[in-house]
């Protein structure tokens, strides 16, 4: 009598996940662009089950990160992405690297890069108004001040930024619609490496800028890979999230860090969270083991 009455109740719960399946499909419809690319990407996904790969040159170390970032990850729904590199040992580590999730507000930091960049082409200074709007979009977030310098820019010149830094797998959202750019952690690592060390593509000033605002974003928005940061080592970070009715909440962070004998940057994207405070919480348990793990290296 019981066994059919759980068979009765699998049968229901079947129905049920059936019928919003099917209602997420149809959500999905018409929303954009993008998502059938998304859609085509997830079932390979799926197949393959990535697993956090590290290598490191020093002994133990990825092992150690490999194991600590898997368990973090354990139990955490949603479909994660992290990305990990640290100058000082040589160390990286990677999970879904070229996945492509909807950037949110990580892009203003590639919106900011793009505007220096081109002031350098130019050999020209940030005017003071776009110097008034570039902090406003990464210490505050702030949209409106993102969308004039992204329609100022075109996507001619955030392209051809985009060539320069070698961000192949970063495709800039069309129409106005700069949070559903298509990022990766492999991207945002070469993106976060570029500020943090001399190259030719962006200037040491604009690097010290871009690192300058990144590290005076306000208290309420530095949640995230600076979460269990040892005392003595410089933040930079770049939050983003965002809701839509496909993947539930994209929330991200990319911050880089230096001190304590490391000089480190992490990506952690995610979509699939069920609240924004979800995703943060899963950024925050993978950011705490890596910072963790190098500080005891």
């Amino acid at each position: 009598m019981t066994h059919g009455t759980s068979n009765e109740k699998s049968n229901e719960k079947s129905r049920d996940v059936s019928r919003r399946a099917r209602a997420l499909v149809a959500a999905g419809v018409g929303v954009g662009v993008l998502i059938p690319c998304i859609a085509a990407a997830t079932p390979a996904a799926a197949a393959t089950a990535p697993t956090v790969s590290c290598t490191s040159a020093k002994a133990g170390l990825a092992d150690k990160l490999k194991r600590d970032i898997t368990a973090a990850l354990a139990n955490r729904t949603g479909t994660i992405a992290v990305g990990l590199y640290d100058r000082s040992t040589k160390t990286t580590c990677a999970l879904r690297a070229s996945s492509a999730y909807d950037s949110a507000s990580v892009v203003k930091v590639t919106v900011l890069a793009t505007l220096l960049w081109d002031a350098k082409k130019h050999n020209r200074f940030l005017t003071d108004r776009e110097a008034s709007l570039a902090k406003a979009m990464i210490t505050k977030s702030d949209n409106a001040a993102t969308s004039t310098l992204w329609r100022q820019l075109g996507l001619t010149k955030i392209k051809g930024f985009l060539t320069a830094a070698g961000m192949t797998q970063t495709k800039p959202g069309a129409n106005g619609y700069w949070g559903l750019t298509q990022i990766t952690v492999t991207d945002e690592q070469k993106l976060l490496k570029l500020i943090t060390a001399k190259n030719t593509v962006l200037s040491d000033n604009a690097r010290a800028y871009i690192l300058k605002l990144m590290g005076q974003v306000i208290s309420s928005q530095r949640w995230g890979t600076p979460y269990g940061v040892p005392s003595g080592v410089s933040v930079a970070v770049k939050n983003g999230w965002l809701s839509r009715s496909t993947h539930g909440w994209r929330v991200h962070s990319v911050g880089a860090f230096k001190g304590g004998g490391h000089d480190y940057m992490i990506t952690v994207l995610t979509h699939g969270n069920s609240t924004m405070n979800y995703g943060i919480a899963t950024i925050q348990g993978v950011a705490k083991v890596i910072h963790r793990d190098l500080a005891a290296s």
